[in-house]
């Protein structure tokens, strides 16, 4: 018999095993309900064979794909644990992530550390009985930014996989539709991406990243796919809602989250082009991807408001406390529980952080509640708003950041005195900016030692050494004057005008800098993929020639950029 999260797959395996399960738009490979059944009850007889015991962890190094899917369910039906990992994190991370893994499955294009066995997902040979697992057994473990300096591993159960997807209020998905996967496999928002669509008898649509493809191709893409419903993290949502928003039009149901939603965004699309539902998401990688939602209508996201994350999602509550966790009266501030089968087991090996986290109900309900740190209030209607954190965690691009970590990461190179961390602009320009004493600091070397150990979002992009750090009278650090002063730094003297002026004007405008200088770099100024596909569509439209945002990426100077677009406007002249 088929249990937990494997079970919502099995019904369609017998209802509609010819239906298509998964398929890669980019290319065309597809399997139906009957295959990927066949194919996972093969990987997990292997993993068996292999020794892999039920509660143990089984490492995932694959992009989106089949594989992917075949791999998440075959490591579910042999009682394992999965944890995804990011292709884009430093080795030495990964190895940290992978001291308690029983083997990694991999596929030709990403490699394993030496200490840990890795394996393909096998193609041939007999599958066997799925091993039986309760709800409350762990189905997946994930990994967030640690203020320990240290990343935690979210446990997740069965129950709280089943109790997202089995009956989604904030989505309807039928037999035979078509639901978008776009997340990084390594992150929880693959959660309902994967298993939201074949627990429906959906098929999920695995698509490329817009910075890979480029916005006019991806869009182009999404529309020929003939999507559904699409999940996407607030920053694509806003950088394609200011750039393409017509392409949401036909959705049924258009999904964003991850971060604070930008309401001005939210109405462009409203006004040009409004999908079936539009529905802001919320909720942490603790509470297993989602607690709340929100449906944006016109008149419910008035000029200047900020969105509301909503109400509770299906079989979850949300309680504002104060900090000795008592109900506040309606209206007032307090920091966010979240309770029901959702709530995570606790974080792997941490038991005292999880004690923290992860409290008996303070309304005697049954079982144990998540303490967000997230300060909330109930809005118009009772819609709950995000006011802020009460502690220093910080969202960047999506990424959950502990600025704790980066700080302690930054000393424990050695090549500065003292460090701070803080997180610098809103939405997509959002960047860490790290102050550090003494004020000969060589940044460049200690931005190469971070990248060795910490993933891509957790390097500051902008660097301001100084002499002494600013204090404020009570003798603690003044991190509102830090931020300003990384806000007024100049960058160096701006191009006058001409094609440098005209690429200049749209660097300022996306990175949100006073000035770029000829030798400045575009990741060094706060760049990152999405910024590039802005850049990119901007100077496709300003200069007339095709810019890719690979090219922004790329290019090692701002002025090695305008070379490279001069040289293309001259050959589009000629032709």
């Amino acid at each position: 018999m088929t249990y937990g999260v494997a079970a919502l797959v099995s019904q369609w395996c017998a209802k509609t095993p010819d239906a298509q399960a998964v398929s890669v738009a980019a290319t065309g490979e597809s399997v139906t309900y009957r295959e990927l059944w066949a194919r996972s009850g093969r990987l997990a007889a292997e993993l068996m064979a292999t020794g892999v015991r039920p509660g143990e962890v089984v490492g995932i190094a694959l992009d989106r794909s089949v594989e992917l899917v075949v791999a998440m369910l075959g490591v579910v039906r042999a009682g394992a644990v999965y944890l995804s990992l990011d292709a884009e994190a430093p080795e030495s991370r990964v190895a940290e992530l992978l001291t308690d893994v029983h083997c990694v499955l991999t596929g030709p294009r990403r490699a394993v550390p030496d200490s840990v066995r890795g394996m393909r997902v096998p193609t041939t040979g007999d599958a066997s009985a799925d091993v039986a697992v309760s709800m409350d057994d762990p189905c997946y473990v994930v990994y967030t930014s640690g203020s320990t300096g240290r990343p935690k591993g979210v446990l997740i159960p069965h129950r709280g996989v089943v109790r997202l997807v089995r009956e989604p209020v904030f989505c309807t998905l039928n037999p035979g539709d078509r639901l978008a996967c776009t997340a990084n496999p390594a992150f929880d928002a693959i959660t309902f991406e994967v298993w939201g669509g074949l627990a429906r008898g959906a098929t999920v649509v695995m698509f490329p990243d817009v910075a890979d493809l480029g916005l006019d191709a991806w869009v182009a893409l999404v529309s020929a796919q003939r999507l559904h419903a699409l999940h996407l993290t607030t920053s694509v949502f806003n950088l394609v809602a200011k750039e393409r928003p017509v392409v949401f039009g036909p959705l049924r149901t258009l999904l964003f989250g991850g971060e604070q939603a930008d309401p001005a965004m939210v109405r462009r699309v409203l006004a040009q082009a409004p999908p079936g539902r539009m529905v802001n998401l919320y909720g942490p990688t603790e509470t297993t991807m989602l607690a709340s939602w929100f449906e944006c209508t016109p008149g419910r996201v008035p000029e200047g408001a900020r969105v509301p994350i909503g109400f509770p999602i299906q079989d979850t509550t949300l309680s504002i406390v104060d900090e000795a966790l008592r109900a506040v009266p309606p209206g007032e501030v307090g920091e966010l529980l979240i309770g029901g089968p959702g709530v995570a087991l606790g974080y792997l090996g941490m038991p005292e952080l999880t004690a923290e986290r992860f409290v008996p109900d303070p309304a005697g309900g049954r079982g144990v509640v998540y303490r967000t740190g997230d300060l909330v209030r109930a809005g118009a209607g009772g819609a709950l708003e995000v006011i802020g954190r009460r502690d220093r965690q910080v969202k960047v691009r999506g990424f959950r950041v502990e600025l704790d970590e980066v700080e302690l990461a930054i000393r424990a190179t050695g090549l500065v005195d003292t460090a701070v961390v803080e997180k610098v602009g809103d939405g997509p320009a959002a960047v860490l900016a790290g102050f550090v004493v003494p004020a000969s600091a060589d940044t460049g070397v200690l931005a190469a030692r971070l990248a060795e150990r910490l993933p891509a979002y957790l390097v500051p992009a902008r660097w301001v050494p100084l002499a002494e750090l600013p204090l404020q009278p009570t003798g603690k650090v003044d991190r509102t004057r830090l931020v300003r002063l990384a806000e007024d730094v100049a960058t160096g003297d701006d191009p006058a005008d001409g094609l440098a002026g005209e690429v200049g004007a749209v660097w300022r405008e996306v990175l949100a800098v006073p000035s770029v200088g000829a030798g400045d770099n575009f990741l060094d100024l706060g760049g990152n993929s999405l910024l590039a596909v802005q850049v990119a569509v901007r100077l496709s439209e300003r200069l007339a020639v095709e810019v890719e945002p690979a090219d922004v990426l790329l290019a090692d100077t701002f002025v090695g950029l305008v070379d490279q677009l001069r040289q293309a406007k001259e050959h589009v002249d000629v032709a």
